[in-house]
């Protein structure tokens, strides 16, 4: 019966999405954290044809965002400028937004990446990251991206943003990249951010990468890649501070939401955290994490919120990763109302995952992970519960697992695996391990709910 009524519960999230256009619309009454950044009504509007684009999927129009962009940014309009991109398929290479700006994607509009990739701009590497994330050196500059802006907007009709990013990805497997591949959108140092009623489909890399920002929403969008993409996270604040995504369907080849925070020794001396991150009524599905904290932590993570999540066919429904050598900390994150569907783990903590960027990180340098709690979650068909495994020289503390019911599909139970780790269990089902039922775990636990 379980079974059957969580089963009923994310189909009709599945169906909600679809007739949505792929995302989320809040039901009138639910909380929302939407309002951190109003939404705006521009002062003048301007069409990409008003500067020579061509929307026949053919036509190469960089020149004409990349002109209209400069227009907007030396006009410097009262209240801003909407950029108005009709339908029709316009093909461009990368190009970056200003500050006071909305790019409007009308219903049909899709604004396609280009395939050649031979001239395709390269960025210096995050400070926090010291390199590529995937190769030494530089990366290549997102298709869609901003530096130091404030008071944009990326909005529309459900319009598409389409990344092309099968070439990147074979790039990738046949292991002849030069640089780190593009993400589709990426935000830096920026503020006031809306980024909402948009598909994003097939980007290269990361899709949707806010770092070192401030004041972001993410709200009704759909983000879309294949399950064997590969890294194509869905949304990764990285580094930024009071960020709300919401009411999002989420199909990809990584995780649907990654919070991160820079890269061993080069994010612990750039000390940037993540803090103020609300996530709430997210649905979908990919083959690694639903919900992930890490593995990159090193300038801390903290104050995290993730809320009525809809997580099926996934390898692990919530992954709060770290690693020795990342420094940092995981500091008061709270995960409830998570229901999962076919997934490979439940939970998973770690403290052994992820790569470094080079020899050069200190081994003594260990994350702090600490008040952690995990509640309210339903699961049916998973095959194992999970793991939390902390690290011998710096346990996990105050870890709370309360009212999570598993249903195990494997035909032998498989336990919970835990080691280095403290906190408390009060109704989990199967039965947590041992290193949960500490009396100061206990009341931890008992106080957070």
């Amino acid at each position: 019966m379980a079974g059957r009524l969580l089963m009923a519960r994310l189909l009709l999230a599945i169906l909600l999405a679809l007739l949505q256009g792929g995302a989320f619309v809040a039901a009138e009454g639910d909380e929302t954290c939407s309002g951190i950044v109003p939404m705006k009504k521009r002062g003048e509007v301007v069409s990409i044809t008003d500067f020579g684009g061509v929307g026949d999927g053919r036509t190469l129009n960089t020149e004409a965002f990349v002109s209209a962009v400069a227009w907007i940014e030396q006009r410097n309009a009262p209240g801003g400028t909407l950029l108005y991109v009709p339908s029709g398929v316009w093909l461009t290479g990368a190009f970056n937004l200003t500050s006071h700006m909305t790019l409007f994607l009308a219903q049909g509009a899709v604004i396609s990446a280009t395939q050649d990739t031979s001239s395709w701009p390269l960025i210096d590497p995050l400070p926090s990251y010291g390199r590529g994330r995937e190769l030494p050196g530089g990366r290549y500059m997102s298709f869609i991206h901003g530096n130091k802006l404030h008071d944009v907007i990326i909005t529309g009709e459900n319009g598409t943003i389409d990344g092309q990013g099968d070439l990147w990805w074979n790039m990738w497997r046949r292991r002849n990249l030069r640089f780190t591949r593009p993400n589709l959108l990426e935000l830096m140092h920026s503020t006031d951010i809306i980024i909402s009623n948009v598909v994003f489909l097939n980007s290269p890399f990361w899709n949707i990468h806010p770092v070192y920002c401030s004041n972001v929403v993410v709200r009704n969008v759909t983000i879309l890649a294949p399950h064997d993409s590969p890294n194509t996270d869905g949304v990764d604040p990285d580094s930024s501070l009071n960020v709300c995504i919401e009411d999002s369907y989420i199909s990809t080849g990584d995780d649907l939401i990654a919070i991160k925070s820079g890269w061993d020794e080069y994010g612990m001396a750039y000390a940037h955290p993540s803090s103020g991150i609300t996530v709430r009524r997210i649905t979908g599905s990919g083959p690694f994490a639903g919900f992930a904290i890490g593995s990159e932590t090193s300038g801390g993570i903290a104050n995290v919120l993730a809320e009525n999540l809809n997580i099926f066919n996934t390898g692990i429904g919530i992954h709060i990763k770290t690693n020795s050598g990342r420094g940092g900390f995981i500091l008061n994150i709270t995960v409830s109302d998570v229901n999962l569907w076919n997934v490979r783990k439940g939970l998973r903590i770690a403290g052994n995952a992820g790569d470094h960027p080079d020899d050069r990180y200190n081994t003594n340098a260990l994350p702090v992970v600490d008040k952690l709690t995990i509640k309210n979650v339903w699961g049916v068909r998973v095959l194992q519960p999970g793991s939390i495994q902390g690290i011998k020289k710096s346990p996990f503390t105050q870890i709370c697992l309360s009212n999570i019911k598993l249903d195990i599909a494997a035909v032998k139970a498989v336990p919970w695996i835990c080691s280095d780790v403290s906190g408390g269990a009060l109704e989990v089902q199967p039965a947590a391990c041992t290193n949960l039922t500490s009396t100061n775990g206990m009341n931890f636990c008992t106080g957070a709910l």
